[in-house]
């Protein structure tokens, strides 16, 4: 699957297409879940996910998301990123809707454990009854 948003951005779930460098320097620095996240750790988990979906700007990684399954009755939605100067734009949205979609496990039920304040792509994908989001509170 590749598909254009348009700008000149689009998206892939070609994983060997995923920069693993941008990808982990995003987690390790920027993200409140994986703050320091070993390279390697980060390199495992794409090689090992059912599916990642990336966002590209041309061929920079501006986003990405990934998920792991059972394959019968569970899918869990993790490391679902935009890069901040890409927000606003519905990019998160449309990433969300490809990876739950449009994939192998569309049927499946979708789980995604997030703060509140970073849920908004989840709320605005029409796919709200089938991710259910487990939403924290906000760290202080």
């Amino acid at each position: 699957m590749r598909r254009e948003l348009g700008d000149g951005i689009e998206l892939d779930d070609d994983a060997s297409r995923v920069d693993v460098d941008a990808v982990h320097d995003y987690l390790a620095n920027e993200s409140y879940w994986a703050e320091g996240r070993p390279r390697e750790v980060v390199e495992r988990l794409v090689r090992e996910a059912q599916r990642v979906v990336g966002v590209y700007d041309g061929e920079r990684q501006i986003g990405f998301a990934r998920a792991f399954t059972d394959g019968v009755s569970l899918v869990y939605l993790a490391d679902v990123y935009v890069l901040p100067e890409y927000r606003g734009r519905g990019l998160g949205v449309e990433l969300v809707r490809e990876i739950v979609e449009n994939g192998p496990y569309a049927d499946l039920r979708w789980v995604l454990h997030t703060r509140a304040r970073r849920a908004d792509a989840v709320r605005e994908v029409p796919v709200r009854q089938t991710v259910r989001a487990a939403i924290g509170t906000p760290a202080p």
